[in-house]
């Protein structure tokens, strides 16, 4: 199963309830519990714009994004998403509630940061520059677990307490 849908075709994205639908029905049948749905119309865009389908128990792994270009807006459109912020070794300095009131978060290359989704059906709008090369777009942490781990629950649920 693919971990995101087609990119749109034309010049004019919409985002129609049909298409919310169906992001929100391939990340709960999705093995890792979320689906991304590009907005941009390739890959080599100079702008990276997705929107993020997430379900509770789905695993971001913490990272940062180290290219000094890389700065990550994240804009919450529903649910409840809760942004971690790390230390480089690992010890969260700093949690921020993405919910209806406070719906926005920016972050400066170099952020460690995960996220927690804490309602079912939380979607995210995120922006990042381009255009999207996966060798140099993030660096996991190594503190944390590989995503395919069998660490990752307890993992998540020392981040909860």
């Amino acid at each position: 199963m693919s971990n995101a849908l087609p990119n749109p075709i034309g010049d004019v994205f919409f985002l129609e309830n049909s298409l919310i639908g169906e992001g929100r029905k391939a990340s709960r049948t999705s093995h890792r519990k979320r689906m991304i749905l590009p907005v941009q119309r390739t890959q080599e865009a100079k702008v990276q714009r997705l929107l993020n389908f997430l379900q509770p128990g789905t695993y971001i792994r913490p990272h940062c994004h180290p290219l000094p270009h890389a700065t990550e807006s994240v804009c919450l459109l529903a649910g409840h998403l809760e942004v971690l912020i790390f230390d480089p070794d690992g010890q969260i300095i700093d949690r921020h509630h993405l919910t209806s009131a406070h719906p926005l978060i920016d972050l400066e290359p170099g952020t460690w940061h995960g996220m927690l989704v804490h309602e079912p059906d939380t979607i995210i709008f995120e922006v990042k520059q381009g255009p999207y090369n996966p060798d140099t777009d993030k660096e996991f942490a190594t503190w944390s677990p590989s995503e395919d781990s069998p660490d990752v629950a307890n993992f998540l649920d020392s981040l909860r307490t």
